[in-house]
């Protein structure tokens, strides 16, 4: 019988607790999805500590701090300049415990059994490609395109994927194009020299199907929500979550909105952290 699972990493960089945001999406794994987690993660003994027996298996990796720093907004008015320690998402398919893997991020929020479709899928890899910004008033066009004359964007927030030659061959591809960024981001004309996985896949997608639209990258099921991190997650409550979603052009002012029942990829990192404390200790 073919193995299934999630996983997801998690190497905290001093300012994030990536490890707490794993802990809580494996738990509303096992009760959304029914399915094990494994982590991999360079604080293995702060992990062992704080969340025993959260895990299916814990794959650690060195602490190392990547040559790669980005700003981490709080809200629309407050920012930190932290270490984004994105380099490793290459090693997924030859760290995966599973035959069948579903490989999200930390700050993804469950709240129902969409991604549980992803198994039933005949295709071996889906990743999401359309997304839907809560807030509806900001202008998306970062997310469809990787630049302004560039191709399809790809989210890695949310990938599916079988063990395959293919597949292999994709996530070798992808650590190459991350081992090489410097010619890939001038060649596909990005604005910015960092590295971000959605970038790079996305580029892996183009490469697989030749340098042309193809059919390499089946959708993931239904569509992906997310609130980016200008936007604050107020409060959680089971599948019911209150955002403060940023009004578009009153810089510090915010829309109250909830979902129930969607699943929501949360960008703010601090106010996640905050809303899963507030969560732990009721």
């Amino acid at each position: 019988m073919k193995t299934k699972g999630v996983l997801v990493f998690a190497r905290n960089n001093g300012h994030v607790d990536y490890v707490k945001q794993a802990a809580f999406l494996a738990k509303r794994v096992k009760k959304y999805l029914n399915l094990p987690t494994s982590v991999i993660t360079d604080s293995v003994n702060y992990l062992n500590e704080a969340y025993p027996d959260v895990f299916d298996q814990v794959i650690p990796v060195e602490y190392v701090n990547d040559d790669n720093h980005r700003l981490y907004f709080d809200g629309a008015l407050t920012k930190k300049s932290a270490n984004f320690k994105n380099r490793m998402r290459s090693n997924a398919y030859d760290s995966s415990p599973y035959d069948e893997t579903l490989l999200l991020d930390s700050d993804i929020v469950i709240c129902n059994d969409m991604f549980k479709s992803c198994f039933d899928s005949k295709n071996n890899f889906l990743i999401y490609k359309d997304a839907d910004d809560l807030a509806k008033v900001r202008d998306e066009t970062e997310f469809t395109y990787i630049s302004d004359f560039g191709i399809d964007f790809y989210w890695a927030t949310c990938v599916f994927f079988r063990k395959s030659r293919e597949n292999k061959i994709f996530f070798d591809l992808v650590r190459h194009i991350q081992d090489e960024w410097p010619h890939y981001y001038r060649t596909y004309l990005l604005s910015s020299s960092l590295f971000r996985n959605d970038f790079a896949f996305s580029i892996a997608i183009h490469m697989m199907n030749g340098f042309q639209p193809g059919n390499f990258a089946a959708p993931m099921p239904g569509k992906l929500l997310y609130t980016i991190d200008k936007d604050l997650l107020w409060k959680m409550h089971n599948d019911e979550l209150t955002f403060l979603v940023e009004k578009k052009d009153y810089l510090g002012e915010y829309t109250a909105l909830k979902t129930i029942g969607q699943t929501i990829h949360v960008m703010n990192k601090f106010s996640l952290n905050r809303a899963i404390d507030e969560v732990s200790n009721d």
